[in-house]
């Protein structure tokens, strides 16, 4: 028969138990749940009396001092979809993130309890995502999309330990892809020559698209920014544009894709100057959108939609611009137009501006980068050669000392 040795109220017990290697102790105490309720614990398994005196000790002055964590056997899949239920998120983004999960970590270790998770397991799912991680099973994931992946475990586990559900965050002793190891794709972009031939090509076989690759090109706007670009936006006798949203791609398990329009990236608006020529021809475009139909013109809709009023497809939208670049590749002859992505005439637009002398903060509010830091950082590729020039300039101002 067991036998308890008998403690205060409050202090736990400690009780003697058989098993087939010989005497074993447990410890039992009551905790309190960040709920209010009491709970009876009970943890098995110590070789002598004394370790187990110690571990009570222990965990009844975590309990005294509201340190004690009541340890998840909620399984990972059922934690994230409730975590991720509970989130703050732009619709884009936590549609990103459901993808995520969903291919990424509930089919590799959503079973897994939380109490059970370990650095060494996590560490072992990412190696095993950049070796196998595909959906298609045709190869692993890139360093950069294991990296996003980790940090959405590594936030959803800061808050179950925030929570109470966890003791320690196991993805703190975790091995990530570094930074440098999960940088985004080499930027391209295209030189002044080369966007005006692509432009001018563009015109003549689609000058409807062209329009769009032009205010693309010539304010740097995002892509869902362009997209959701209304007429109440575009001043043009101001010359100018106030970029005040974005619509962006979601996609949900249940309810398949749907088109949704949120603020832009940062949050916040930005006027945007045109140039002259921008300006002309989007005039020559809304009265050529006129004749069509002029409830494509009216003050509410979209500068750059489709014929019906309605947003264009972003990846429709893309795609179409990586056709219309292999077409005027052929036209041009391949080593005239080097092939970019749409996103690239964002880069293509920052690229001149700072090659050509604009200050960093002039092309920072033209992007809407939250400051100008991030500008410096993104386009650090372009300041070699102006450092080239600034040392020319310095020397030239010592050659006539008069």
């Amino acid at each position: 028969m067991a036998r308890t040795k008998r403690r205060q109220a409050g202090e736990g017990g400690i009780s003697e138990y058989q098993t087939s290697t010989g005497p074993k102790f447990l410890i039992k105490y009551n905790a309190i749940r960040p709920d209010g309720s009491t709970k009876v614990v009970l943890k098995r398994g110590f070789t002598t009396r004394r370790e187990a005196a110690n571990a009570l000790r222990t965990e009844v002055r975590k309990v005294e001092t509201g340190e004690w964590v009541d340890l998840s056997k909620e399984t990972l899949t059922a934690y994230l979809a409730e975590w991720i239920g509970a989130q703050r998120l732009a619709p884009s983004t936590k549609s990103s993130y459901q993808k995520n999960i969903r291919l990424h970590i509930d089919r590799h270790i959503g079973r897994t309890s939380l109490d059970r998770l370990t650095a060494m397991s996590i560490d072992t799912w990412m190696r095993k995502l950049e070796s196998s991680g595909r959906a298609d099973n045709k190869g692993g994931l890139s360093a950069r999309t294991v990296r996003y992946v980790f940090t959405i475990l590594r936030s959803a586990l800061s808050d179950a330990v925030k929570h109470g559900h966890l003791a320690v965050n196991p993805t703190d002793r975790c091995s990530p892809p570094t930074p440098s190891q999960a940088r985004p794709p080499e930027m391209l972009a295209w030189t002044a020559v080369e966007l005006a031939r692509f432009l001018t090509w563009s015109e003549s076989f689609d000058s409807e698209a062209a329009m769009a690759w032009r205010v693309l090109g010539f304010t740097g706007m995002r892509r869902g920014e362009a997209l959701a670009l209304r007429w109440r936006d575009v001043d043009l006798d101001a010359m100018r544009v106030a970029v005040r949203r974005s619509v962006g791609l979601v996609r949900t398990k249940d309810r398949g894709e749907e088109l949704v329009e949120g603020p832009t990236k940062t949050g916040q608006s930005r006027v945007v100057d045109l140039d002259a020529g921008t300006v002309q021809k989007l005039r020559v475009y809304k009265a050529r959108r006129s004749n069509i139909s002029p409830q494509l013109v009216r003050t509410n809709d979209l500068v750059l939609g489709g014929l019906d009023g309605g947003y264009r497809h972003p990846e429709r939208f893309s795609r179409r611009f990586n056709s219309h670049v292999t077409r005027a590749r052929r036209a041009f002859g391949e080593d005239k137009l080097p092939r970019i992505r749409l996103h690239d005439l964002r880069h293509t637009h920052a690229t001149l501006l700072l090659a050509d002398g604009e200050p960093v903060k002039v092309v920072s509010e033209r992007l809407g980068h939250a400051n100008a830091t991030i500008t410096l950082g993104v386009y650090q590729h372009v300041h070699p050669g102006m450092g080239r020039q600034a040392a020319d300039r310095f020397a030239a101002l010592l050659a006539d000392p008069t």
